[in-house]
């Protein structure tokens, strides 16, 4: 019986995504820790800055994350206290949580917006890979995530 080859991990995509996901958090953490957040945090921002309603339901920003509840509650928590987000009942339905942006989290949006182009600077890419690589990485999530 020959034995199974495995292959070297440089060659498996698996650790290529984490390292390469382990660079980005290094990049962006002297900008996180100067407005004490998580990258989690920064996430939730992000996506809460490009919704177009005032107020996202945390089923709607889970979903957009790829987070469980479970696992969103205690960042929302964690960001209610520092002031950053607001949460409370959907007057339409009381079994939903709505978020909204305090002024101070949408004041720290300014300081998160050179990120991506830090990213972008250090990446190494021009505009068609950066495009490519992110749509390649989309189209892996979803047929992933497909059931």
């Amino acid at each position: 019986m020959k034995p199974t080859i495995i292959r070297p991990l440089k060659d498996h995509v698996c650790f290529s995504a984490y390292t390469t996901v382990h660079a980005i958090q290094r990049l962006y953490q002297p900008t996180l820790t100067a407005h004490q957040l998580t990258y989690p945090q920064y996430l939730v921002l992000v996506a809460l800055y490009t919704t177009t309603s005032q107020a996202v339901p945390v089923k709607t920003l889970s979903s957009q994350l790829n987070l469980s509840t479970g696992t969103l509650t205690p960042v929302l928590k964690r960001m209610t206290q520092a002031g950053l987000i607001t949460r409370h009942r959907n007057p339409q339905d009381e079994r939903s949580t709505l978020l909204t942006l305090t002024p101070q989290g949408t004041a720290t949006r300014v300081a998160l917006n050179d990120l991506p182009a830090l990213l972008t600077a250090k990446g190494g890419l021009d505009q068609t890979e950066w495009q490519q690589l992110t749509a390649l990485l989309n189209k892996l999530m979803t047929n992933l995530n497909a059931e």
